[in-house]
């Protein structure tokens, strides 16, 4: 007899809402995702924890270890094979990933996330002067959520002003659940196409960017194939951008809703402190492309079969009462617990960027408010817009009123 499972994400159900109520009947449940496509999600941070320590032993991320998807069981036009199988840093495992992250990680060093201060300062003081010059009724995501983190994250990497439009466009394709067949295949091709001609160009004309160096290493060391390194680019200006547009957009929100701690904020300079907050309260991913069991495996005290796909499911495992308690699901930047969230990951797969997404929030967040002190939203919380997404999600839309001259 076959059973019926429930969808993911669920119709007219705000997809965390929807995670709560399931994670109330297991650690870990069997969903149907779009397309008729089963998998498991897990909402525990028990659980989650767990999958994240057996990465590239229990747990693969390479798709060739996801039957489904290459049997006829899937759809060979699923939309989300374009994530699946994409050419990514997030699809090795073992050795190949180790070593594509060991070469990219010596651009994250502390002392090296550092010394990008002043420029992502100066990046954000340009950005708070043309939301000023907008004046009341700007929305701050086009203008500065979004703004900030693709600027950083391109001129790091050397992506031109003029193509960054096309690259947070393709971003949003690729993630987005709603996205057609066309759209989504549409997207990843052209931005593999984008990524092979960047490294080209910056094989040619090489400038003081990430991408000319990792080129230069790769020509002078042959410690990367092209591909690989499209590879390499692919997660790091997806995801080193996309995660933290809607943690700013979040921490402004939580902020909004929470006056009282937006003035400890204020007053103690706890910047810092919200970032790490809004990161657990509400984390830009919703649920992480799929690991696939390399064997049978228990996790939280369910079973999951070899060869299934699981999908880590931050949002509800940041706000477990089980490990936060009665409050897990209020913002509060004083919280005792929050060094121990798994907002940046946990295990072999700790998020790189975690330093320069932290770096970017605290003097995003700072400055805002040192600017624009009396901000204020211009819209019901409540009928906020958010991304059609269960991978990452976060307000499409914060229209304020900036209270203020915000002269500097």
């Amino acid at each position: 007899m076959s059973i019926t499972l429930p969808t993911f994400p669920a119709v007219n159900e705000n997809p965390l809402d929807t995670c709560i109520r399931l994670r109330d009947t297991a650690p870990v449940v069997q969903v149907e995702f779009p397309g008729g496509v089963p998998g498991y999600l897990a909402l525990t941070y028990d659980a989650v924890r767990a999958i994240l320590a057996g990465d590239n032993t229990t747990f693969a991320r390479d798709p060739r270890h996801w039957p489904a998807l290459h049997d006829g069981t899937i759809a060979r036009d699923w939309p989300l094979r374009a994530v699946v199988q994409g050419e990514h840093l997030s699809t090795k495992d073992g050795g190949d990933h180790r070593r594509l992250r060991g070469l990219i990680s010596k651009a994250f060093t502390p002392s090296r996330v550092q010394a990008l201060e002043p420029r992502i300062q100066q990046i954000i003081d340009g950005l708070l002067d043309e939301v000023v010059a907008a004046g009341d009724g700007v929305d701050l995501v086009p203008t500065f959520t979004e703004a900030v983190p693709m600027a950083v994250i391109c001129e790091l990497f050397g992506v031109p002003e003029q193509d960054r439009s096309r690259l947070r466009h393709w971003t949003a394709t690729l993630l987005a659940h709603n996205t057609s067949p066309e759209q989504a295949f549409a997207a990843q091709s052209g931005l593999q196409a984008y990524l092979h001609d960047l490294v080209e160009r910056k094989g040619r004309e090489p400038g003081e960017d990430l991408t000319s160096g990792l080129v230069q290493a790769r020509d002078r060391d042959d410690q990367l194939t092209t591909d690989e390194l499209v590879a390499v680019l692919w997660i790091m200006l997806v995801a080193g951008h996309e995660t933290t547009v809607h943690m700013l957009g979040y921490a402004i929100l939580a902020l909004s809703r929470h006056p009282d701690q937006l003035r400890l904020a204020k007053t103690g300079h706890l910047w810092a402190d919200v970032v790490e907050e809004t990161v657990r309260y509400r984390h830009s991913v919703m649920m992480t492309s799929w690991r696939f069991t390399l064997t049978d495996v228990n996790i939280a005290g369910v079973d999951i079969p070899k060869g299934n796909a699981v999908g880590v499911v931050y949002q509800a495992c940041g706000i477990d009462p089980a490990e936060y308690g009665e409050t897990a699901n209020q913002f509060d930047i004083t919280r005792k617990q929050q060094a121990g969230h798994l907002g940046f990951g946990h295990g072999p797969r700790y998020c790189i960027g975690a330093g320069l997404a932290r770096l970017e929030g605290r003097l995003a967040l700072a400055s805002l408010y040192r600017r624009l002190p009396d901000l204020a939203l211009d819209i019901d919380p409540n009928e906020i817009p958010y991304t059609p997404s269960f991978f990452t999600i976060g307000p499409l839309s914060i229209p304020v009123s900036l209270g203020g001259t915000g002269s500097r």
